[in-house]
């Protein structure tokens, strides 16, 4: 098997690097509290996109901060009673995506929901106001202020706050809910369903947002993790802050969110994947104690792998 990294046995036994925060349970007990007195003030409107058998919304509500956040909402209409639903979420910068790539859900009976992550490439508010840089990457913002004001915390609680909608509406069955989501979207699926026990599914596909400091001592603080890089030459050019910068971004690490998951989880990796190298993607895996299974694909990197969309959408018809 070729190699960018440990060996697939040292892989199974690696518990990361990047370190925990001593307050890491009390900060998110404290942001689900907010979340939890954040009123949603959920609109649906109904889209110009129109197909048979399945009913098209823009669904928009109000997360933590008051920022106005705004998904995509498709539910069958051949379908008699409750039934399941899915959550997906996008890769970093990118948006909820086209109607039709949650038709393949709503084809099975299921509804689902698309978020548009706060400030990224789709419609949601990102309200700012953060101390220090906004400079190239939302890793960063908020890195110099207090931890609650990282952005990333935000859209963890987003994540987690569509979801809730999604089970309680009433045409879902709030015992049969899932997530999935790539890259970015792939950490976001565990974070969600670390932060929402009831979520009983969970795709994630060669997750970002794990063990940082991993990522920047295999020099391979690029593309996704660029904004990293950036940081310390810009703000920090003699790294005199390493260890409360990574220990900050701890809080945002989903490895130490993942012994959370109650739900299945089906992971996919990229064994040549530079962007999410695997040793931080088996960082977090490694910590789930859900039922758990791994699809390894050796010569692949972070880009498509064959046949893994239909094995999630097997996965998450088990619902």
């Amino acid at each position: 098997m070729p190699l960018i990294d440990m060996p697939l046995e040292a892989l199974y036994q690696y518990q990361g690097r990047n370190p925990k925060p001593g307050d890491f349970d009390e900060y998110w007990e404290q942001a689900l509290k907010e979340l939890d007195g954040t009123a949603s003030d959920v609109e649906l409107v109904p889209s110009e996109f129109n197909v048979p058998n399945a009913e098209c919304f823009d669904l928009y509500f109000t997360g933590v901060k008051g920022a106005r956040i705004h998904a995509k909402y498709v539910r069958p209409t051949n379908v008699k009673g409750t039934h399941p639903a899915v959550v997906k979420f996008h890769g970093y910068t990118g948006n909820a995506g086209d109607w039709t790539t949650l038709l393949s859900l709503a084809s099975i009976g299921y509804s689902a929901f698309a978020l548009d992550c706060r400030g990224q490439g789709g419609s949601s508010e990102d309200v700012g106001g953060v101390k220090g840089t906004t400079f190239h990457g939302h890793i960063i913002r908020g890195l110099d202020g207090s931890p609650e004001d990282l952005l990333f915390r935000q859209i963890y609680l987003d994540t987690v706050q569509l979801t809730r909608i999604a089970m309680q509406m009433e045409e879902v069955d709030e015992t049969r809910v899932g997530v999935q989501g790539g890259s970015q979207g792939g950490g976001l699926a565990l974070a969600c369903a670390s932060l929402e026990p009831r979520v009983k599914k969970v795709v994630s596909v060669y997750p970002f947002l794990s063990d940082y400091l991993r990522v920047w001592e295999m020099d391979l603080a690029k593309n996704a993790y660029e904004e990293i890089r950036s940081y310390f030459r810009r703000h920090d050019p003699q790294h005199a802050t390493r260890d409360k910068t990574f220990t900050t971004l701890g809080y945002i690490d989903v490895q130490h969110l993942a012994s959370r998951i109650k739900g299945d989880v089906l992971m996919a990796v990229g064994m040549m994947d530079a962007v999410c190298p695997p040793s931080t993607q088996f960082a977090t895996y490694n910590k789930i104690k859900a039922t758990k299974s791994l699809e390894i694909y050796p010569d692949f990197a972070h880009e498509s792998l064959p046949g893994i969309d239909d094995k999630a959408l097997q996965f998450l018809a088990q619902l």
